[in-house]
């Protein structure tokens, strides 16, 4: 497995990864006008910009061509190498991501969560009303999207769903540690026999080496699970800070540049982490809940 702890977890796809490329541009096209001492107001006056086409670049709302990130760094200062990096880093940002193909029928809350899913080193995820997305089997899937999705629309969502499982296989593969209520795995999404096949590949997943699952039974009592599910991404690059996701029927919510609130969500993972039992229970509880289904 393509993975190794140093500081951070850190994935060998990460150097050629479109998305973290682009966070990388952004980020260095910040620290470069910081060293400049020049306001965004400055640098569009100098280039005879507009404000918020300065603005957008930092952000990422647009692209920024060759020619225009080479004047942009030398108005700068920076160094003839640090422009050849930067503008190789640009070209890189610019390759097609694999969810491109869904993007006509995806809302900015879903591009949000493929861009952290596809750029993040280390997830840690509590749920506690339904499996996980990642974890999830085709049938499984089909069940809770229908609920959200028009006929014309629930196929490809169960797609997309089924891909976004790619960063947790293969070569690249990131690490994830999932904690599920018990009654995440007691709710019979489907019936029986969707949930025994839901059940037994969770335990498959639990076997891989990058993948750590717990189960907090019910024996356990009252947590901080209980105020709502949460997500927390961690980065490789150290100026990317702990990005916190939050999502609900009625929408999402991202929690980033807020290092107390991100770091609080940390502190009750590993609450809930301590709490629940071990990951090497996981086949025993999984175990027990089946015994008591119904054989069809």
């Amino acid at each position: 497995m393509a993975w190794e702890r140093i500081g951070r977890w850190i994935s060998v796809a990460q150097v050629s990864n479109p998305v973290v490329q682009q966070r990388r541009l952004r980020t260095e096209l910040r620290k470069a006008r910081d060293r400049a001492g020049r306001t965004q107001r400055e640098v569009a006056d100098a280039l005879d910009w507009s404000t918020s086409k300065v603005i957008r670049i930092e952000t990422g709302a647009v692209n920024i061509s060759t020619t225009d990130l080479r004047a942009l760094l030398q108005f700068y200062g920076e160094s003839p190498e640090f422009i050849d990096d930067l503008v190789q880093t640009a070209r890189a940002g610019r390759q097609r991501v694999w969810w491109d193909r869904y993007k006509n029928n995806l809302d900015p809350a879903m591009i949000t969560l493929l861009e952290f899913e596809s750029s993040t080193s280390l997830i840690r995820q509590y749920q506690s009303l339904v499996i996980p997305g990642l974890l999830q089997t085709e049938d499984y899937a089909r069940e809770i999207l229908r609920m959200y999705s028009s006929e014309d629309q629930l196929e490809y969502k169960v797609k997309l769903r089924m891909d976004r499982q790619r960063i947790l296989r293969g070569e690249d593969a990131v690490r994830a540690f999932f904690i599920m209520d018990e009654a995440a795995l007691r709710r019979w999404v489907g019936g029986p026999a969707v949930m025994r096949k839901q059940l037994e590949l969770i335990k498959e997943w639990g076997r891989q080496p990058n993948v750590t699952i717990q189960v907090l039974t019910f024996d356990r009592g009252i947590h901080r699970g209980m105020r709502g599910n949460f997500e927390v991404f961690e980065f490789a690059t150290e100026d990317q800070d702990h990005v916190v996701y939050l999502e609900w029927p009625g929408g999402s919510t991202v929690v980033q540049n807020n290092p107390k609130q991100v770091s609080q969500y940390v502190e009750w993972f590993i609450t809930l982490e301590q709490l629940a039992p071990p990951p090497e229970t996981l086949d025993v509880v999984i175990d027990r809940l089946m015994e008591e289904m119904p054989a069809s």
